[in-house]
């Protein structure tokens, strides 16, 4: 087994290995010639981290002062920011979601040493991957150390240190880094969620309506008047 292929499969390794080394070599040369392009030279910059970086989505943007070890371990979502100066010692793979903003001078080191000082001085090390889930910021000046991971929805607050697993929903900070607030899940990445049906109310009894009312009527009373005067009524009939 190679020295690179120990260092992937997370053994003790040797990191002055020549392959390593002639690897390591190459992406501080592409790092260099990105951090020396002009601000606005946008097509370039996306071309060269193309060629720096295993994988990338769209709308990723990474700031100068940017430096990795290898590149080929470095797994980038859609919606990723990286602001200046920042470090990754990419030894094993580090993955970002989606939505991933970093403040300026963050470092993510997947790189460590043994705790024996004597295995230590023949500059053997380990490598371990660092996982970096969806919707997360980071602070400026924060540290990630090898083999973490962070959940979805996390906020990592400026200066911390994180050396153990960081859960999804949560605001983080400290050194160590420690959990101190959940906060509500985002939904932003989600498909909208329909709006709860109120249940439908029983329609109100109606009261009968009234019965229209009949027109009244006049009565009139006729009674002729050409009968004879003896008849009980009218005037008498002149008529011959």
């Amino acid at each position: 087994m190679t020295e690179k292929e120990k260092q992937q499969a997370g053994e003790l390794y040797d990191a002055s290995d020549r392959e390593l080394f002639a690897e390591r070599v190459k992406a501080r040369k592409l790092c260099a010639e990105f951090n020396a392009l002009e601000y606005n030279d946008f097509q370039k910059r996306e071309r060269l981290i193309d060629r720096i970086v295993a994988l990338k989505g769209e709308d990723v943007s990474i700031e100068a002062g940017f430096l990795c070890n290898y590149g080929y371990n470095i797994v980038i979502g859609n919606n990723f920011h990286a602001d200046i100066n920042c470090i990754m010692i990419d030894n094993a793979e580090i993955t970002f979601g989606d939505n991933v903003y970093i403040g300026p001078n963050c470092c993510f080191c997947t790189a460590e040493r043994p705790l024996e000082p004597a295995l230590r001085n023949t500059g053997a090390e380990y490598a371990k991957p660092i996982k970096v889930g969806s919707n997360v910021c980071f602070g400026s000046n924060v540290t990630i150390a090898a083999g973490v991971t962070i959940g979805d929805n996390a906020v990592i607050n400026t200066g911390s240190v994180v050396t153990k697993d960081v859960p999804s929903d949560c605001i983080a900070s400290g050194n160590p880094c420690l959990p101190t607030k959940v906060t509500e899940r985002s939904t932003a990445h989600e498909a909208p969620k329909k709006a709860e049906e109120k249940p439908a109310e029983a329609p109100a009894e109606k009261k009968p309506e009234p019965a229209p009312e009949k027109p009244k009527t006049r009565h009139l009373e006729i009674r002729r008047v050409d009968g004879a005067p003896h008849s009980g009524g009218g005037f008498p009939d002149k008529r011959r």
